[in-house]
C-alpha cells in the first residue's frame, strides 16, 4: 500500500529534516491539489500530519482538515496534536477515517486504550517514531520529537495488543527527510516478531529501489513524502513497483 502524505504547517505543505521545526522546507502548491494529485494517480489512501496541531494542540487545524476531507475521495489519516477524546471524535465526525495517536499513546496509554475500545482498531493508529541506539534499542520519541518517550517500541506494542492494535505507523527518525534510503531491517523485524499488526514504514525513502526495499521487508504499507514532492519519482511509478491491495 502506497500512502502519499504531506505536512501542513498553518495552511502551508512542508516537510521538516528529522522533525526539527528550524530545519523546514515549504513547497509552492496548495494541500488540497497536491492531495488530489495523488489520488489522480491511484493513491487510495493519503496521510496528513498538521504540525502547528502537534507543536500547539490549541491551534490544530481542524477547518482545513474537514475542508480536504470534503474535496477528496481517497481515504485520509491524520495525525498531530491529538490529546483529547473529542479531538478525536471531531476528526472522525469530519470524515477522516483514521486518527494517527503518537506522544499521547506513550504518556497516557491506559486513556489511549480506551479510545481503541470505544472507535475500534481500524480508526486508530498509533504513530511509534524512534530512535535507536547504539545497542540496537527503538526508544519512541514524544512531542514532535522534542524529547525522548523513555519507553521501548517493543513496550508499548505490548500494551496495545490488549485492545487489538491493528495499525502502527513507524518512522526512524535518523531517515526522516533525509532521502537516505529506509530503515528496511527494523520493519522486516517488526513484521517477523508482530505478523497482525499493519506497520506502516516512514522515513528516508529516496527512490523506487527504497519502495521495494520495504514492500520485501513485510511492511503493509509505506508513507511517502518528501521524494514525491520533490519529483524523486511519482505515485504512479511507486504503485507500479507496489501494488494497493
Amino acid at each position: 500500500m502506497i500512502i502519499p502524505a504531506i505536512d501542513l504547517i498553518d495552511g502551508q505543505v512542508v516537510r521538516l529534516y528529522q522533525g526539527d521545526y528550524d530545519k523546514q522546507t515549504s513547497f509552492d502548491v496548495g494541500p488540497l491539489a497536491q492531495l488530489q494529485s495523488y489520488q489522480a494517480q491511484g493513491a487510495a489512501w493519503l496521510h496528513l500530519v498538521d504540525l502547528t496541531g502537534a507543536r500547539d494542540p490549541a491551534k490544530r487545524q481542524i477547518d482545513l482538515i474537514a475542508t480536504l476531507v470534503a474535496g477528496l475521495e481517497a481515504k485520509l489519516q491524520v495525525g498531530g496534536g491529538i490529546r483529547t477524546e473529542a479531538q478525536v471524535a471531531e476528526l472522525l465526525a469530519s470524515g477522516v477515517r483514521r486518527v494517527v495517536i503518537g506522544s499521547l499513546a506513550v504518556k497516557e496509554p491506559e486513556l489511549v486504550k480506551r479510545w481503541f475500545e470505544k472507535y475500534g482498531s481500524e480508526a486508530i493508529c498509533l504513530a511509534l517514531d524512534v530512535n535507536i541506539d547504539e545497542r540496537g534499542e527503538k526508544q519512541v520519541a514524544v512531542s514532535g520529537w522534542q524529547s525522548g518517550g523513555g519507553k521501548r517500541l517493543e513496550d508499548i506494542v505490548a500494551q496495545f495488543s490488549s485492545v487489538g492494535l491493528k495499525h502502527a505507523l513507524v518512522t526512524d527518525i535518523s531517515r526522516d527527510g533525509t532521502l537516505s534510503g529506509a530503515n528496511t531491517a527494523l520493519y522486516r523485524e517488526l513484521a517477523q516478531a508482530y505478523p497482525d499488526i499493519h506497520w506502516q514504514a516512514s522515513g528516508g525513502i529516496a527512490s523506487l529501489d527504497d519502495v521495494a526495499a520495504v514492500r520485501d521487508s513485510g511492511a503493509a504499507g509505506i508513507i511517502i513524502g518528501k521524494a514525491l514532492l520533490i519529483n524523486q519519482f511519482s505515485v504512479t511509478e511507486a504503485i507500479q513497483c507496489w501494488p494497493n491491495a
